[in-house]
């Protein structure tokens, strides 16, 4: 084969990739060369890089090309536009987090990957950074990592040192796989992705009919092809707790613990009594609901007999000391903090902490425990005339729960109760009345919207929805970790120490005037000016007993603005007070945690203080463990939702009583009365006419007949359809709207919707 001579001096050409000795002879490479050549690349290359490092020119490049595919088929090279060692990752790549082994930590795969020319993706290590380097949060996030091989990695060929979190190039959901004969389609859990996705062939996973799926969707680059491919495999998910397992992996929620905080929690020791108040011949006692594991708080109170508080009283509300044990910096603290709070579902609890602390060492049973513990003295009236914090060591007279308790109280004890109804219940009651008192004077906000819960049976299903009685054991308990709260707020301020408050601010104006537009069409007025929640319950007083009672506590609610955790004090709008913090839960919320370090090391109590760490990065903190919430009730509300799909399922057809809760341009969403479970109607099925959605009037009107759909109307209708993966239900309309309800009233803001609206646009289309 001719020789072709090298380049001219006078245009030297430098290799992007470096080139072995081989490539400076004159001759044709062979294959040995050039996968040479590419191995000693620390990228991946393209044609022409090779025929430049070779000096291949004209009619050559055909024999390159030939040989290049030769060795692609030999499998010495992979192909993919451009060439690399198979198996060979680039030194800095985009990896996707497909989940977390058994020691706790994150594995990846490449993004880009072509398994039917390189085989099975590699399995990647991420290696978490430090404090001041990134870490992944949660799977299916796409990050620019480092890489490197990792020669003995126990099934990992590659270790990736994360660099930037990137935004998601692909769609990753949740989904029920339906195969079909070339492949398959998936059913998104997701009610904002209610369409199918098409899988083909080769990227099904193993995945078999019916069954649950991680996939990611994306398009292709240059042809906007849309295809989904199977990422995770995760059962059946009409099995029992695969509903609450839809909502954790689709909001990312840690689940495992790493296997390394097993050797921190062996070398956890108890602190004994050095340096602690001695509480244990006090009878405190815990008050939670029945099937509660976790105890983190007890309460004791007795009359005080201080002369000058004269029918005042004496209270201790004891909480887990759990900053003794998690200490700053910590693995258990870095684990706990990444979770911000446990998420409680009807069929399990995903803790913030190990069981070993969360329902052992932390948890107030009838042994001796460590704890922060407040004194609180109330006078007559209920107000808080002083409070002090200690560090001490207790022991739970009695676990009881909210109905044993209250049933000792109404003339029922039984025989774990009677002993301690004249020494231990009947003063904690004598202290909430008076307590209550100053609670009804500071008049909070006062909204009445029970809370459904639900009851498994053994299998996971659903055996019964209810909703629980409101007793006055609750509202104790409530009250008096509101007075803890606010004690733990008010010293740390005292004390000039960083705090992380819990605020909600007052309603912002947009709300208020458009709260105030649609209490006037039920000819309520709303005084002008700044609110505080006293106005809002006189509001909430006049509709009681009346038809739009429930309607008027829902509008209410959703004027209100949504609390979070911040440094900065706003103050606590709906419980009407000036400053206010979360000191109560250390077992299930982090932001408690980081309150009682604060404490620890305001008052001198000794190790497991807030550190300088804890205080410069409060503000990160603050905004982590808000969203973490959000994620918390949106998971909690979602399993909920699937849960009553599923069991409504089955009853395709049958009519329901329930009240509109919803209204929008695209139609009513409507709650049952007997279950709560929620369900949507177009607007499209509601009848003949064209409707207009009235922005002031919170409901979808008939243009012509005046007929109107109004939030809160009590309405009949009948289950159409249920996804229960998605937690949706579809129902039918069957009760008439009210007759020109609205008429007279002005012409309120409209969108005009309806069956026709969608045949004009067609027609628009057509013409």
């Amino acid at each position: 084969m001719t020789e072709t001579p090298p380049p001219s001096p006078k245009r030297p050409r430098k290799p992007k990739a470096k080139v072995v000795a081989k490539a400076e002879t004159l001759r044709f490479p062979s294959k040995s060369d050039v996968v040479a050549f590419i191995k000693s690349s620390d990228e991946t290359i393209g044609k022409r890089e090779i025929a430049r490092a070779f000096n291949i020119k004209g009619s050559d490049r055909i024999e390159l090309k030939r040989l290049l595919k030769e060795l692609a088929e030999d499998g010495l090279i992979s192909k993919s536009r451009r060439f690399k060692e198979p198996g060979r990752l680039p030194a800095v790549t985009v990896i996707e987090i497909r989940g977390r082994d058994g020691q706790g930590e994150y594995y990846a795969a490449p993004v880009s990957w072509n398994e039917a020319e390189d085989g099975p993706p590699p399995k990647i290590l991420v290696r978490e950074g430090g404090r001041s380097s990134p870490s992944p949060a949660g799977v299916g996030e796409h990050w620019l990592a480092r890489i490197d091989p990792l020669a003995d990695g126990e099934g990992y060929s590659h270790t990736a040192k994360p660099i930037k979190r990137l935004p998601r190039e692909v769609i990753a959901d949740l989904g029920v796989f339906r195969a079909r004969k070339d492949g398959g389609v998936i059913e998104p859990v997701n009610k904002k992705q209610m369409k199918e996705w098409r899988v083909e062939a080769g990227d099904l996973n193993g995945a078999l009919d019916g069954e649950l799926v991680r996939f990611a969707v994306s398009k292709h680059p240059r042809f906007g092809a849309i295809k989904a491919r199977i990422v995770e495999r995760l059962g059946n998910p009409e099995s029992e707790k695969s509903v609450s397992l839809i909502a954790i992996h689709n909001h990312g929620i840690p689940t495992e613990f790493p296997a390394a905080l097993a050797k921190e929690l062996e070398r956890l020791e108890s602190p004994g009594l050095t340096g602690r108040e001695d509480l244990r011949k006090i009878p405190l006692i815990t008050i939670d609901p029945a099937d509660a594991r976790d105890h983190d708080d007890a309460v004791w109170a007795q009359a005080d007999d201080a002369p000058e508080n004269k029918g005042g009283f004496v209270v201790i509300v004891a909480i887990a000391d759990v900053s003794f044990y998690v200490r700053p910096g910590s693995g258990l603290d870095a684990e706990a903090k990444k979770r911000g709070n446990s998420v409680y579902f009807p069929d399990r609890v995903v803790p913030m902490l190990p069981e070993e602390l969360s329902n052992g060492l932390c948890s107030l049973v009838e042994e001796d425990r460590p704890v922060l513990a407040v004194r609180m003295v109330f006078g007559k009236d209920g107000r808080k005339l002083s409070h002090t914090f200690m560090r001490a060591t207790m022991r739970s007279a009695a676990k009881l729960s909210y109905q044993q308790a209250q049933a000792a109280i109404d003339g029922e004890p039984d025989a774990k109760t009677m002993p301690l109804l004249e020494s231990v219940l009947k003063p904690l009651w004598a202290a909430y009345e008076a307590v209550k008192t100053a609670r009804d004077k500071r008049s909070p906000l006062d909204l009445d919207l029970p809370e459904r819960k639900i009851l498994l049976d053994e299998q996971g299903q659903v055996r019964d929805i209810v909703i629980p009685p409101r007793l006055d054991a609750h509202r104790l308990i409530e009250e008096f970790m509101i007075q803890a709260n606010v004690a733990a707020a008010e010293t740390l301020e005292e004390k000039k120490s960083p705090l992380l408050y819990r605020a909600h601010d007052a309603p912002s104006d947009e709300k208020i005037n458009a709260l105030r537009e649609f209490l006037e069409t039920l000819n309520i007025t709303l005084a002008p000016g700044n609110l505080r929640p006293m106005q809002f319950n006189r509001i909430l007083a006049r509709a009681k007993d009346t038809e739009f009672s429930d309607l008027v506590n829902e509008v209410v609610l959703r004027s209100q603005a949504q609390a979070e955790y911040s440094s900065r004090n706003v103050g606590h709008f709906g419980l009407n007070l000036r400053r206010y913090a979360h000191f109560t839960s250390p077992i299930r919320r982090y932001a408690d945690l980081i309150v009682h370090r604060a404490l620890v090391k305001s008052l001198g109590f000794g190790p497991g203080g807030l550190s300088d760490q804890d205080a410069v990065e409060i503000d990160k903190t603050a905004e982590h463990i808000s969203q973490a919430e959000r994620r918390a009730m949106a998971a909690e509300r979602e399993t909920v939702d699937r849960l009553v799909a599923f069991h409504l399922a089955g009853h395709i057809g049958a009519t329901f009583t329930g009240r509109i809760s919803g209204v929008n341009k695209v139609g009513l969403f409507v709650r049952l009365d007997e279950t709560g479970a929620d369900g949507f109607i177009p607007a499209a099925t509601l009848g003949r006419d064209y409707y207009k959605y009235s922005e002031r009037d919170r409901a979808l009107i008939g243009e012509r007949s005046g007929e109107t759909h109004r939030l809160g109307d009590n309405v009949s209708v009948r289950l159409a359809d249920a996804l229960p993966a998605a937690g949706a239900l579809r129902f039918e309309l069957l009760t008439d709207g009210k007759p020109g309800a609205l008429r007279g009233k002005g012409r309120p803001r409209t969108d005009r919707i309806g069956k026709n609206q969608d045949m004009k646009r067609s027609k628009k289309r057509r013409g």
